[in-house]
């Protein structure tokens, strides 16, 4: 596909590209790609800082910006006024409602979650999400596009905060957490015994760390304010938050990833 990367600065999208060149290489240095792939690749990417140009000729468009309600919603209202009529707006939302996201469009019928997973080139499963007022048709047409991914999908047919993986993960992350906030063990020791217990490839700690902690304290607020308060956020993550201990993207999370 031929894909424009649209963020709101300059910096950002350098980064974005760097991080998706950085990627490539590690596939070409294993033998996955050559590097005419790798060049073919990158052609088809156009990075730009500009929303009308990114998306006035789109098919598709797949918002994934940071987990605030309100932001997204203005984001796509923005995108809707912005897209041609036949366009469909997809969120990466990891636990935001569809419904209140395509309410903020005049083509609910085209608006739909379509979730992808931490690091996406590795990670098999997109969960598609329903919306209220979201057509088969929608589904078909994204759910098609991620099979031309080469992913495997799973329908949400109800639109629930978490959808499927999140309702299930998060309460499990924030119980590793809570095992560390009680001193119940050491974060290695946490992490070691979920991965050979049960058999996780990463432990729940390290993940935390590759997801975000604020990723992580975002969904499970909306979990608790939308589902039940036994989602409630363990006060040691919200504390990590607030001094920007997020995990990898701030350099410490759990672990100290500045010399990894």
């Amino acid at each position: 596909y031929e894909v424009s990367l649209r963020d709101i600065k300059q910096e950002f999208i350098d980064r974005g590209m760097g991080m998706i060149r950085d990627s490539l290489q590690r596939f070409l240095r294993k033998g996955a790609i050559t590097e005419a792939d790798m060049n073919e690749v990158l052609a088809r990417i156009r990075p730009t800082v500009d929303l009308r140009e990114a998306v006035s000729d789109a098919d598709l468009i797949i918002e994934a910006i940071p987990e605030n309600v309100e932001l997204k919603k203005a984001t796509f209202s923005e995108v809707d006024s912005l897209a041609p009529p036949h366009a469909i707006i997809a969120s990466n939302t990891s636990s935001i409602s569809i419904t209140e996201l395509a309410s903020a469009t005049n083509r609910p019928e085209k608006v739909c979650g379509m979730h992808f997973f931490n690091p996406p080139q590795l990670m098999k499963l997109v969960e598609i999400i329903r919306g209220a007022k979201t057509s088969d048709e929608t589904i078909q047409t994204v759910r098609q596009v991620a099979e031309k991914m080469g992913k495997e999908t799973v329908l949400v047919k109800k639109d629930c905060p978490g959808f499927i993986v999140n309702r299930i993960l998060i309460p499990a992350l924030n119980e590793a957490v809570a095992l560390v906030w009680e001193g119940v063990a050491d974060k290695e020791d946490i992490d070691k015994a979920i991965k050979l217990g049960l058999n996780w490839p990463m432990g729940p700690l390290t993940l935390l760390d590759y997801i975000g902690l604020d990723t992580t304290l975002a969904i499970a607020q909306v979990l608790e304010s939308e589902i039940d308060p036994k989602f409630h956020p363990c006060p040691l993550l919200r504390q990590m938050v607030r001094a920007k201990l997020l995990g990898r993207k701030t350099g410490k999370g759990f672990y100290d990833w500045t010399k990894k």
